[in-house]
């Protein structure tokens, strides 16, 4: 198959890239800094500086829209809230435009969100069927993911993923996280009683690799493991595989004046279940939180 990924020398991109290329795939993934690609996705990954560089003649098996300024990077003043929902939405518009000019068009588009989709929730369950509560990380999402659905209407394909809390070695969380605990410096955030949905990063390959192969999936999937926990319990649990004590909380005060607005992002509780794909059939390799963990530590070594 022919495959272009925006968002592919990111730290769910790379891993997804180099696994098509095991494949056998041909990939093309757009970076602002194409000449990056090979170093980190691999020699025979071609690299697009801009979709405006794609041709109406130029056409690919499955697009999947990775692409999105890091949530966590910086303070979310006004010029950064809006570069989130630029570098996220307005790609995701320019990419609906090329494919409406492509001669053949995707079969498949898979496009990014994540579970603040579903706002600040407590202890609610969440599905895809959900209710939203409406806060700037869901009014993001939900944006992104209507730009993304428009392409349905030149008759792609599009499954939406909404990832939760990704770990794996190298990146995302557990790069922030190791560090602290590792000196026994970690600890809850706030309360502790925020619920946490995380995936691990093979799962969510997994998953992707479902939808390109299974022609029946379509719309919005949970991307999260079964088993949710609360901060308190993912705190604990890493402490634990990592032999450290957990015995330095963060109070809600200090995290709001630290991080302003931000702060949602850790103390907001989203307790979500892959209703969808657990109904497909899909298997998780990962069902629970400390087998994760082992081996994500494991590979750390």
């Amino acid at each position: 198959m022919n495959i272009l990924i925006t968002g592919g020398t990111g730290f769910i991109g790379s891993a997804l890239t180099k696994t098509l290329i095991k494949q056998g795939e041909t990939v093309t993934v757009l970076s602002r800094n194409p000449s990056q690609v090979a170093s980190i996705c691999g020699e025979q990954v071609k690299a697009l500086g801009s979709l405006h560089e794609l041709k109406p003649d130029d056409s690919f098996d499955v697009i999947i829209n990775l692409a999105g300024a890091g949530i966590f990077d910086a303070r979310w003043t006004q010029a950064r809230k809006q570069l989130l929902r630029d570098s996220r939405i307005g790609l995701t518009q320019q990419l609906f435009s090329a494919i409406e000019q492509m001669a053949v068009k995707p079969e498949l588009l898979i496009s990014g969100s994540a579970i603040g989709f579903y706002g600040n929730q407590a202890d609610t369950p969440l599905t895809e069927q959900s209710t939203p509560i409406t806060d700037f990380s869901q009014k993001l999402c939900a944006d992104w993911e209507n730009a993304a659905l428009q392409a349905q209407d030149l008759g792609v394909r599009v499954c939406v993923i909404r990832t939760g809390l990704v770990l794996a070695k190298g990146g995302g969380l557990m790069q922030r996280m190791l560090l602290p605990f590792k000196l026994g410096l970690g600890g809850r955030l706030g309360d502790g009683l925020q619920w946490m949905s995380w995936i691990h990063r093979e799962d969510w390959i997994k998953i992707a690799l479902t939808m390109m192969a299974d022609k029946t999936m379509s719309g919005a999937y949970n991307a999260t493991a079964p088993n949710p926990v609360t901060n308190r319990e993912f705190t604990q649990t890493l402490a634990r595989c990592l032999k450290r004590p957990a015995l330095l909380p963060m109070p809600s005060g200090v995290l709001q004046v630290l991080l302003g607005e931000m702060a949602e992002l850790v103390l907001g509780s989203q307790r979500v279940l892959p209703e969808r794909l657990l109904a497909q059939g899909f298997q998780f390799e990962y069902l629970q939180l400390e087998k994760a963990l082992q081996q994500i530590l494991v590979s750390s070594d």
